[in-house]
């Protein structure tokens, strides 16, 4: 006997609009009033280059003239053995990320919204030079489209920031 009711899934939408839910790619969600109007602080390094690469994919590139909003962003990511033999060879390592980040209206100087990201990959060294090189690369790769993913994913959810 299943306890599901197709009036609580009829009503859903309603609780949702109490609660202040808003799409953010609705006209006048969040996620219309970011794209192209944010400029993300320049890349200083190869992991910061890609992390803003990724960001300037989902908030679209600004146009460098009249942005509303400035994005600084600092990432650091630190390596790790996480699989060692017992013959004292490491096969596997973890990259921790971290990411922080501030929005501010360029208008006002304004805070609008910021934080610190974090997560973490792991790849293979158990290959060639080469190899553990590519695994190594691609690992930060993956890492730096999680950090974007999770700015992006916080900036859309920020108060006030709907159009």
């Amino acid at each position: 006997m299943s306890s599901f009711d197709r009036r609580t899934l009829l009503l859903m939408p309603l609780a949702l609009a109490a609660c202040g839910f808003e799409p953010v790619y609705a006209p006048g969600g969040s996620g219309s009033a970011l794209f192209g109007r944010v400029a993300v602080s320049e890349p200083n390094t190869t992991d910061s280059f890609m992390l803003v690469q990724n960001l300037e994919q989902r908030l679209g590139r600004s146009a460098q003239s009249g942005d509303e909003f400035g994005l600084d962003v600092n990432v650091s990511t630190v390596t790790r053995a996480a699989a060692i033999t017992t013959t004292n060879e490491t096969n596997r390592y973890t990259i921790d990320g971290r990411a922080n980040y501030t929005l501010r209206s360029n208008e006002t100087g304004q805070v609008l919204a910021s934080g610190t990201v974090t997560d973490f990959v792991g790849y293979s060294a158990a290959g060639s030079t080469v190899s553990t090189l590519a695994d190594e690369r691609a690992a930060k790769e993956r890492l730096m489209v999680i950090l974007s993913d999770q700015i992006v994913t916080r900036l859309y959810a920020a108060p006030g920031l709907s159009s």
